[in-house]
């Protein structure tokens, strides 16, 4: 039997927390590009910024920060143990109790949306995804839809890089395998330059993209990409000369800050930036691991942002359902309404008021999830599995002894 491989760590929460406000961002952007709701939002004001409508590319930093927490658990601390069925063990007891829960909500959803329009309770309106059909829904039970087998966001659109992510995890797992078979650990970092490099090249000579902005159509390479990125990050850390200046080291960090922030709000305008903004990510996701002392690092570990870091996976998944339900609410609500609150507020105060009730529906209902489903169903699905691998183990183990 393979040893534990999961040992204690250096938790960086700083990263916590910069995940959870990627995740609001993000719940932020599908928001501002809702197509139901421009129809009946005249003004939004403030939210349909830049910034807002890009923010699309945090998900690279959600891959570089994978990179980063996946070569923490199982290089920094467990090398030598490494064992690849109780890491994809773990993986998918990470990701996938949720990605379930929320594909079968907008499954029922579906199904109690098309009998009240069958009994006439309500008028038909477009569907949230066309293409909402048997087949997409195998597809994403089995995590395949950012590989190329459909060609269109379904049901839970953001899970794509969920999709992508798990594959990328089991392509993590070979190469330190692989390193371990050789005993050589630097081997997992020269490996990963290479697929950072493969990666890249794929996407603009095989794929012919001229941005980051692809998921269905093969996103798991884009997530190689940027998730090998943050395997190298961490490498490149405990290379950084522990005597930097205080000062030096604060301007690394607002600086990259103010890069991350600046790199997302011109991707719209110029595409390229998108190929860099996972290095960028890197530089200021390392900076903190580098030098958490510092005044950022500080900051990002108050106590509501680190509330948020910790449920910023289920607010991830959850969001588009609830944007759904917010979608179908307004409709109810009529542009007339809406025209009439801007014109008796401020113009943009019905778009403002309607993200805050966005994002308040999404923070109740991810807390849920979080203590409920999240947590209690990783918990479950490690103890499935790795009695199903102990049963494996102990079977191949009687073989052995039987052939001698």
């Amino acid at each position: 039997m393979t040893a534990s491989i999961h040992r204690s760590k250096n938790h960086y929460v700083p990263l916590d927390s910069i995940r959870g406000l990627a995740a609001l961002c993000v719940v932020i952007h599908h928001f501002v590009i809702s197509k139901p709701l421009s129809e009946l939002l005249q003004n939004k004001a403030w939210v349909d910024s830049a910034f807002f409508v890009n923010a699309w590319l945090f998900v690279d930093l959600f891959f570089v920060l994978s990179g980063i927490v996946i070569s923490l658990n199982y290089v920094q601390s467990g090398f030598g143990s490494f064992g690849f069925r109780e890491y994809v063990t773990r993986r998918l007891a990470r990701i996938y109790p949720m990605h379930i829960v929320t594909l079968l909500a907008f499954l029922l959803f579906r199904l109690v949306r098309l009998s009240l329009v069958g009994v006439g309770f309500m008028h038909t309106v477009p569907p949230e995804m066309p293409v909402n059909n048997a087949y997409s829904f195998f597809v994403n039970v089995l995590l395949l839809h950012a590989l190329g087998f459909v060609d269109y966001l379904s049901w839970n659109a953001p899970s794509w890089s969920i999709s992508a992510e798990f594959y990328t995890y089991l392509v993590f797992g070979l190469v330190v395998i692989f390193a371990q078979k050789m005993k050589d650990a630097s081997l997992i970092y020269v490996l990963s330059a290479i697929l950072v490099s493969a990666s890249l090249l794929i996407i603009v000579f095989v794929l012919h993209k001229d941005s980051m902005d692809f998921h269905y159509d093969f996103g798991v390479v884009r997530c190689v990409f940027s998730f090998f990125i943050g395997v190298l990050t961490v490498r490149v850390v405990a290379a950084v000369p522990a005597a930097t200046s205080p000062l030096l080291q604060t301007v690394w960090q607002f600086g990259a800050a103010i890069a991350a922030i600046t790199a997302v709000s011109i991707v719209g305008s110029f595409p390229a930036v998108g190929f860099v903004a996972p290095v960028v990510f890197a530089v200021l996701l390392g900076s903190l691991m580098a030098f958490p002392a510092r005044m950022l690092p500080l900051l990002l570990s108050i106590r509501p942002l680190v509330w948020l870091g910790k449920r910023s996976y289920s607010i991830y998944m959850v969001h588009a359902f609830v944007l759904v339900l917010i979608e179908y609410f307004a409709r109810g609500v009529g542009a007339q309404r809406f025209q009439a609150l801007d014109s008796h507020l401020l113009s943009g105060a019905a778009a403002s008021s309607l993200l805050m009730v966005l994002v308040v529906a999404v923070l109740v209902v991810a807390n849920f999830t979080f203590e409920h489903i999240e947590s209690p169903g990783s918990r479950i699905v490690k103890r499935l599995l790795g009695r199903a691998i102990e049963k494996d183990g102990l079977s191949t183990a009687k073989a052995e002894v039987a052939g001698q």
